[in-house]
């Protein structure tokens, strides 16, 4: 088993048919599978051996599939590093995960160590130039596309995935060619992906959900990835004109901004499927969105630690507000604190067991047993179960705000704020009171033209939500801080509350 073989299928089956459009340029299943064929084989004279990581510290461009796939064919394991890292992050990901080649583009390169890199022997600038420095080009002259995959087992770690670090350092979620060749297969079965259908990819492809679920999910259904280098709507949007896509990837930010944008339903007339993930979509936005374009926008939960689908909602019946029930295979429970299963209705913590979970965390036993403990995935979310089965996310537990010994979800509360008619987007979150143990503050982006003062929106939360889950404070900003995947980052928020 190797991840790699889905381009091999696809490039024999349907050699000429287009694999990647990026920039007006396409890329055939034939050539991307020559391509990273002979990549791998100048990773293997270059001294890459099976289990040995090789970094891809890429934006979103060919190259990155590209690398990607030739590290699988040499068995290696592929090391993906946020594009917005810096020097340090840069520098704990390559020292952690031990790797020996790192991919890069020219602009990047400022921020690879270059006098102390520790075992990295070879950096290959793939976009851009880098006076000195290997380029991608010279790498794939020298190998040759006969190269044979590495038959790997389907428990050797393939990729390594970095968590965001919310607390305290990053960990490399291991995971193996089986984890993600399962996942793939059933989700890209639930989704209805198909040869003809084209995928916008403008969602980073070093996050699990673009590089499993789209990326890899594509390939394996031998579809078309219609890759941007990150979302900007105009251009996101005239390229679904101009490509006819079919299939939309995002997060709930982005679906808040198009629907805020008003942008015209004929604008996303050839899309016949939209998806939500990486954070949890609030139920008002939802119903919004079909209510105006007529699609369902489908949800999945998960984390990158199961590859990253867990449930989906749904193949057969969609319930507003839920992530789905347990895709094929995988078992979702709700559990207590003392990991004991709570009756259908009542709250606790998601835990997860499947073929997606991960291996444990790179070089991290301690912390891979606590996570698995009892054979079960701990999420870390707090979640409830419905009588059918359907997972509905109550809120992540570190986001969970107590006041005066009372839980606030601020997941909750966003949600009814979502129905204010001045407001665009909200964020939730706890600051320390001496007097309360905490104290609830809100963050909230208005949509263009509407005004609201913080006197009306504490007093909106008193009439629809208990007392103690109102505000003391808003503040109104111009915009929320969000990491690369779009999601809301409110221990930022919390740094510069304190």
């Amino acid at each position: 088993m190797n991840v790699a073989e889905h381009v091999e299928r696809a490039a024999c089956s349907a050699p000429q048919h287009p694999a990647i459009i990026f920039e007006g340029k396409t890329l055939s299943y034939e050539v991307l599978n020559l391509c990273s064929s002979a990549l791998a084989d100048t990773l293997r004279r270059k001294g890459v051996r099976r289990g040995d990581r090789v970094a891809l510290y890429l934006p979103n461009i060919p190259a990155f599939a590209l690398a990607y796939l030739a590290v699988q064919k040499a068995g290696a394991i592929a090391v993906s590093i946020n594009s917005l890292f810096k020097s340090e992050e840069v520098k704990y990901v390559l020292e952690d995960s031990g790797s020996k080649v790192v991919f890069t583009v020219g602009e990047l390169l400022q921020f690879v160590p270059r006098s102390d890199r520790r075992g990295i022997g070879h950096v290959v600038v793939c976009e851009g130039t880098a006076e000195g420095a290997e380029s991608l080009d010279d790498w794939l002259a020298a190998g040759s596309a006969s190269f044979r995959t590495e038959r790997t087992r389907p428990e050797d770690p393939a990729a390594l995935l970095y968590s965001s670090g919310t607390t305290g350092f990053p960990k490399g979620v291991t995971l193996t060619h089986h984890n993600i060749v399962s996942n793939i297969r059933t989700t890209g079965k639930a989704a209805g992906f198909s040869r003809s259908d084209r995928l916008a990819v403008f969602l980073p492809l070093f996050h699990v959900f673009a590089q499993n679920f789209i990326m890899n999910g594509g390939f394996e259904f031998g579809a078309t990835l219609v890759l941007f280098r990150r979302f900007v709507p105009d251009v996101v949007l005239e390229g679904i004109r101009r490509e006819n896509i079919t299939m939309f990837f995002a997060v709930p930010t982005i679906y808040i901004g198009l629907l805020s944008a008003g942008v015209p339903k004929e604008k996303l007339s050839s899309i016949r499927y939209f998806f939500s993930a990486a954070a949890t979509m609030p139920e008002e936005i939802s119903r919004r969105w079909t209510d105006t374009y007529g699609l369902l926008v489908y949800e999945g939960y998960g984390l990158t630690e199961c590859a990253p689908c867990a449930a989906y909602n749904h193949v057969s019946r969609h319930k507003f507000g839920s992530v789905g029930t347990a895709i094929e295979d995988f078992d979702v429970k709700i559990y207590d604190e003392n990991d004991h299963e709570v009756a259908r209705g009542e709250w606790g913590e998601i835990v997860i067991k499947g073929p997606g979970v991960m291996k444990g965390y790179w070089n991290k036993p301690k912390d891979s047993v606590w996570a698995l403990r009892r054979g079960w995935l701990h999420s870390g979310d707090i979640g409830r179960m419905d009588e059918e089965g359907y997972v509905y996310i109550v809120d992540r537990v570190k986001d969970m705000i107590n006041v005066s010994g009372f839980k606030v979800w601020p997941a909750e509360v966003e949600n009814v704020l979502y129905r204010h008619p001045a407001v665009r987007e909200v964020a939730v979150y706890g600051v320390p009171d001496a007097l309360k143990g905490e104290k609830v503050r809100i963050a909230i982006v208005l949509r263009e033209g509407a005004s609201a003062t913080q006197e009306e929106i504490i007093a909106y939360c008193r009439e629809h939500l208990a007392v103690y889950k109102a505000p003391d404070r808003v503040d109104f900003v111009d915009e929320l801080p969000k990491s690369a995947t779009g999601k809301i980052l409110k221990r930022v928020l919390r740094d510069q509350a304190a």
